[in-house]
């Protein structure tokens, strides 16, 4: 089904019949996209490209396969949550397109941790990292506690995790943001981490809705934490210079609005932390300008999702190559050289 027929019917509905098509090998799909420029290593993971896929496109795991040979460098599935939970009452996904955004309010739908896990169990090995996003159930009396359960469940069966402590849809979880909150959720997750038969990287996915204090001191508790690096940022809850209909529908906002915003937390964060932990930049990403601004302001890779929902798959691989481009176009070999080099224009 083309993208424009997607378009003609419920977003929720067309997101269910894209990962159809890709699960039952519909897609026309490049398979790795790499070059000696591309190739980076981010967090002890060997990258092709510096191109992935955000959390939330496949909460499930049910198309990881055709997922890795999109052209994804990286690809990180879920939120995962201990217990199945149908999320939020529909509709909860919603095209701006004159905005080139999506606003979403799922609230971690998913099918459960078990459930997930034996998925991932069964993904063929291949040289794309794979990721999950790990997610606290709406009702949990410790949703802290959660992360850790998930970790432990899903943890042999993928090549990172991320703690999602910026969904705003979820209620009170943007709350373990805090130092002392965030302190005692990470230490639980690291040390069910340290149990793990294979210790993976651990990132931890921040909000862009953020204060110079706030990003100063989630830094200082990352780096104090042992995690691996931090994925900046989740979706905005401003709806500023929005033109579309569907501006005022509640949850969280994701695509072009959110670039300039995201780009700016991950500049301050890449200040705060000094290189001294790999940051991923999502937020707007839909072109390998973009692409490479997020790696100037101090990215070590970035992420995308929104792009996709105007432009296709195929803007994947639009984008990997454009980047390599744009590297041998100045002369750079690795793109490890150019991460941060313009982080001051975004301070």
């Amino acid at each position: 089904m083309g993208l424009w027929a997607l378009h003609r019917v419920d977003p929720e509905r067309a997101h269910g019949l894209s990962l159809q098509a890709l699960r039952l090998g519909l897609a026309p799909l490049p398979g790795l996209i790499t070059s000696p420029r591309l190739a980076s290593e981010v967090a002890g993971m060997s990258f092709a490209n510096p191109v992935g896929l955000a959390a939330g496109y496949d909460k499930n795991g049910i198309a990881v396969a055709a997922l890795c040979r999109a052209g994804f460098g990286f690809v990180e599935v879920g939120a995962a949550t201990p217990r199945p939970q149908p999320g939020n009452p529909q509709p909860r996904l919603f095209r701006l397109t004159a905005d080139r955004a999506v606003i979403n309010r799922f609230g971690f739908n998913n099918d459960g941790a078990e459930a997930i896990a034996a998925r991932l169990a069964a993904r063929p090995a291949g040289p794309v990292p794979v990721g999950l996003n790990l997610g606290a159930n709406k009702d949990s009396p410790d949703k802290s506690a959660d992360f850790a359960k998930v970790l432990a469940i899903c943890g042999p069966f993928v090549d990172f995790a991320t703690v999602n402590v910026s969904s705003p849809n979820t209620e009170k979880l943007r709350d373990l943001q805090g130092r002392a909150a965030l302190s005692a959720l990470l230490a639980g997750v690291m040390e069910t981490r340290a149990a793990l038969t294979r210790p993976i990287p651990i990132f931890l996915k921040i909000a862009p809705d953020l204060g110079t204090d706030e990003i100063a001191e989630i830094a200082e508790v990352a780096l104090s934490s042992g995690i691996s690096g931090i994925i900046a940022t989740n979706t905005t809850l401003s709806r500023e210079g929005l033109k579309s209909a569907n501006a005022g529908q509640m949850g969280g906002l994701s695509g072009a609005p959110l670039f300039e915003k995201s780009t700016r937390v991950l500049a301050q964060l890449s200040k705060a932390t000094d290189g001294r932990l790999p940051l991923i930049g999502v937020g707007g990403v839909s072109s390998a300008d973009e692409a490479l601004q997020k790696i100037l302001a101090g990215a070590s890779a970035v992420q995308l999702y929104s792009a996709m929902v105007y432009e296709g798959l195929s803007v994947v691989a639009r984008i990997a190559r454009g980047l390599d481009d744009r590297l041998q176009a100045r002369g750079v070999t690795r793109l490890a050289d150019l991460i941060g080099t313009d982080r001051a224009r975004w301070l």
